[in-house]
């Protein structure tokens, strides 16, 4: 390291800034029990391919140890935590916004509430943010601790967490939020998520959940274009070329060999029914099942004595989660 950081063609003030960023980047491993003091190596069992490779990363270990592991929503946080440190795709947030925006706009003036009111209350109105006041207080805990940090914008966010919550695949996730123009941002992002996951996160505080969770988006990211984890499964690899020189069928696996994976998204599937059938979106609904016979008259006519008997279908934590 000390050659690395030395034998360059910085000059000596630009290798000084370096060397300090270095040693405090090194202080926070130490302090986060990544690595040991002499010899310096590393203190715990991690998986073979675990990797910092955000500004952030260091971090992310620290806030992630803030997490109540019992918690239902764990592997969201976790996840929430992961994206927080990621580049913005301000496409995907200026979309969720706008979104945003259109709904608070119609709620309010359901309630009569005046235009000028209106418009002062849209400022708060932003992209969701999970997490938002936990990671902002930690940050600042951690900034005072390790002042390299301040140099890197955490950036609370919700892109994966948001589809996973919605149930929605990727095509109706880019329909939903109208981003038909940015299908590359997101799918960037989705697999920036996947690796940082992944990668970042100690394979000892990974629950089973956590693991559905990694699993799914991977798979997920996987069945859009398989090219980009492929790419990247194949650098990790430590090949520099093509595998092999024989053809190759460059679809994607099939989605029931990830049995993790394919459980979610079948999870997913029926909760994005649930959604739609406690909001009464017959067409939608229609839509999605209209190539099995099924649509939008069939929903209805199936949970109309649902709703003789029932004001609402629950579609909270409770509701998702697996039976207690």
């Amino acid at each position: 390291m000390r050659h690395l950081l030395t034998d360059n063609h910085d000059d000596r003030a630009t290798q000084r800034r370096h060397i300090r960023r270095a040693i405090a980047m090194y202080r926070a491993l130490l302090a986060a029990g990544v690595v040991t003091r002499a010899p310096i190596s590393l203190a715990v069992d991690l998986q073979f391919d675990f990797a910092l490779n955000q500004p952030l990363s260091p971090f992310a270990l620290a806030a992630i140890e803030l997490l109540d592991r019992e918690a239902v929503s764990y592997p969201l946080d976790v996840l929430s935590v992961i994206e927080s440190i990621l580049d913005d795709p301000r496409q995907v947030l200026s979309a969720q916004q706008f979104k945003a925006r259109g709904e608070a706009v119609a709620a309010m003036k359901a309630e009569g509430i005046e235009y000028e009111v209106r418009l002062e209350l849209l400022e708060d109105v932003t992209h969701p943010k999970p997490l938002a006041e936990l990671l902002e207080v930690g940050y600042e805990a951690y900034r005072r601790g390790h002042p390299w940090v301040a140099d890197y914008q955490l950036s609370p966010k919700s892109v994966a967490r948001d589809m996973y919550e919605r149930a929605m695949t990727f095509t109706e996730y880019v329909a939903f939020y109208g981003l038909s123009r940015s299908e590359g941002l997101v799918l960037r992002y989705l697999a920036d998520a996947y690796k940082a996951l992944r990668q970042t996160v100690p394979d000892e505080a990974k629950t089973e959940e956590l693991i559905d969770l990694v699993e799914w988006l991977g798979e997920l990211v996987r069945q859009v274009d398989s090219s980009l984890l492929d790419e990247w499964e194949r650098l990790r690899g430590g090949t520099d070329g093509p595998a092999a020189e024989i053809p190759v069928d460059e679809r994607p696996p099939a989605v029931t060999r990830n049995t993790r994976a394919f459980r979610v998204l079948v999870r997913n599937a029926l909760f994005r029914r649930v959604e739609l059938a406690a909001l009464r979106r017959w067409d939608e609904l229609g839509a999605l099942d209209a190539e099995a016979g099924w649509g939008a008259d069939d929903w209805e006519a199936a949970l109309e004595p649902y709703f003789a008997e029932h004001t609402d279908i629950g579609t909270g934590p409770d509701a998702r989660g697996p039976p207690g």
